[in-house]
């Protein structure tokens, strides 16, 4: 099956129209491609190594048993990260309860709206300077003790924009967000860990 070519071109189709007529060994590149990638995301997000693979697996599966549905609007990487990005939620919705999960959600709609004004387009920069007070190491593992007090709705925004350096149009994409929403969620993000970061650095001044 010829899927229309977007106005920008998708590197991965030749792969994705293989894999659709059967070819398995087209998928198999495309797991080489994306798997690490999406180990990274799988894990900063749920900070767990065997639900970040069970995720990464489990998006792979859906991925190939729906190929016949990707009708190739966005690209293929774009249509495989949101699986992927939906598939880590999932395991942190049970590792955090589904009521915890549905209520921190609702939230986060309400004030994604912001009853339709305007989002600030310029986002204000999260990060405190550790003026080599820590090493990258000991950094990130503060860190990712800050990630995991954000709810997963701020936390999945954070990680692919700030830490896997996605664009806000990208982070959009992926979530099937407004990039206003992905902006406002960003912000929160932001200034949470900044705020709980600050007692990190204010302890070792």
């Amino acid at each position: 099956m010829e899927i229309p070519r977007p106005a920008t071109f998708d590197p991965d189709l030749p792969l994705v129209e293989a894999s659709q007529r059967g070819d398995v060994s087209a998928f198999e590149e495309l797991v080489r491609r994306y798997d690490r990638k999406l180990l990274r995301i799988a894990i900063n997000v749920t900070h767990n190594p065997d639900d970040a693979e069970e995720a990464v697996q489990d998006a792979f599966f859906k991925a190939y048993r729906n190929l016949d549905r990707f009708r190739g609007d966005a690209k293929f990487s774009t249509w495989l990260f949101r699986i992927a990005v939906n598939e880590s939620l999932m395991k942190l919705r049970k590792q955090r309860g589904a009521k915890e999960m549905a209520l921190a959600e609702q939230c986060l709609n309400i004030d994604d709206s912001e009853s339709g004004r305007e989002i600030e387009a310029t986002v204000a920069d999260w990060a405190p300077d550790p003026e080599a007070r820590y090493s990258a190491t000991e950094f990130r593992q503060i860190l990712i003790g800050s990630l995991q007090k954000l709810s997963p709705a701020l936390r999945v925004v954070f990680v692919l924009r700030d830490m896997e350096e996605h664009s806000i149009s990208q982070t959009a994409e992926f979530l099937n967000l407004t990039e206003n929403a992905v902006k406002s969620r960003l912000s929160r993000a932001r200034a949470g860990l900044r705020q709980d970061l600050s007692r990190y650095f204010k302890k070792a001044d």
